[in-house]
């Protein structure tokens, strides 16, 4: 694991953007802002009214600032992927969206006070980014069931319910779901299998705290692939808690498989989720681009706490 170093710079200027289409980031932006003052960095805002606009206002603000502070959730860090990446500079993240699991991740805390701390801290720790046809995504990015989730979940519903919305959506979607054929190649190895779902992890946490697999890291240089093969839907709903401890691997209807690279091929297109937003379509190809973006996670924070 790559060491975490300390800015030492007591003035580092702050290029802050907060999602105010985010859950709760309407109401935290001041808040945001004086939280930040009060660890001693200096506040450039950043506009972005949609989130095709984050990559470009952190791009135009490259010369301008040390580091870059987002506020909203694992969909607004998704849209400044490919900014950070091509800057290099240091994210900090203020989890004012509805799942946040970049900010489980990476050890952040959800209290936007405590959160500030840590970017004021200025300790930053390199973590992989995962990539699907060329797109970024910090967490997971699946074919199946989460796609058709994303494809259902509004704006209004996550601002008005938060992670509630997330179940009561994914209740109707289960209901709802059918089998799809598809192609997976791991390796050298080419596998034909019927799947409610194909997911890829880079991070550890996706859908507001489920564990991709036991041992995964969001600094591990690997991705992990899970495949959802129930023919039964109403056994899949029974095994949700061990989703939710990360332990699918030991049930037979799902396939594990850990490695750098996945292909996955439909026989039609079928829309592909990451980090919550649909970005492409199967035939989908998943890899990894090995500790991309430099986060600041809190001191004692050894990035993800493995079980023993």
């Amino acid at each position: 694991m790559q060491t975490e170093q300390r800015s030492t710079d007591k003035r580092r200027r702050a290029l802050l953007i907060v999602n105010e289409s985010s859950r709760t980031g309407a109401s935290h932006t001041d808040a945001a802002a004086a939280a930040l003052r009060n660890g001693g960095l200096e506040i450039f805002f950043g506009t972005s009214r949609r989130a095709a606009d984050l990559s470009p206002c952190i791009l135009a603000h490259r010369d301008d600032v040390d580091c870059v502070v987002l506020g909203g959730g694992d969909g607004t860090l998704n849209a400044a992927a490919r900014g950070l990446m091509a800057t290099g500079l240091p994210l900090g993240v203020l989890p004012l969206g509805t799942a946040n699991d970049f900010a489980r991740s990476v050890g952040v805390p959800f209290d936007l006070e405590a959160a500030a701390r840590v970017i004021a801290e200025g300790y930053a720790h390199a973590v992989d980014i995962g990539e699907v046809n060329g797109h970024p995504f910090f967490n997971v990015a699946s074919v199946g069931l989460a796609a058709d989730l994303a494809k259902r979940l509004t704006r209004e519903g996550k601002r008005r319910f938060g992670r509630l919305s997330y179940a009561i959506t994914a209740a109707r979607c289960l209901m709802e779901a059918a089998p799809f054929h598809a192609t997976l190649l791991v390796g050298n190895e080419k596998v034909m299998v019927r799947t409610l779902q194909i997911a890829v992890g880079n991070g550890r946490y996706y859908g507001g705290g489920n564990v991709v697999a036991p041992g995964a890291r969001i600094d591990d240089q690997h991705l992990d692939l899970y495949s959802l093969e129930f023919s039964r839907i109403w056994r899949m709903a029974l095994m949700l808690p061990h989703f939710k401890r990360g332990e699918h691997g030991a049930i037979r209807e799902v396939r594990t498989a850990r490695g750098v690279s996945f292909e996955v091929i439909t026989r039609k297109p079928r829309p592909v989720n990451a980090d919550g937003e649909l970005v492409t379509h199967t035939p989908a190809v998943f890899t990894q681009r090995p500790r991309a973006i430099n986060v600041y996670v809190p001191e004692t924070c050894s990035l993800v706490t493995v079980p023993a």
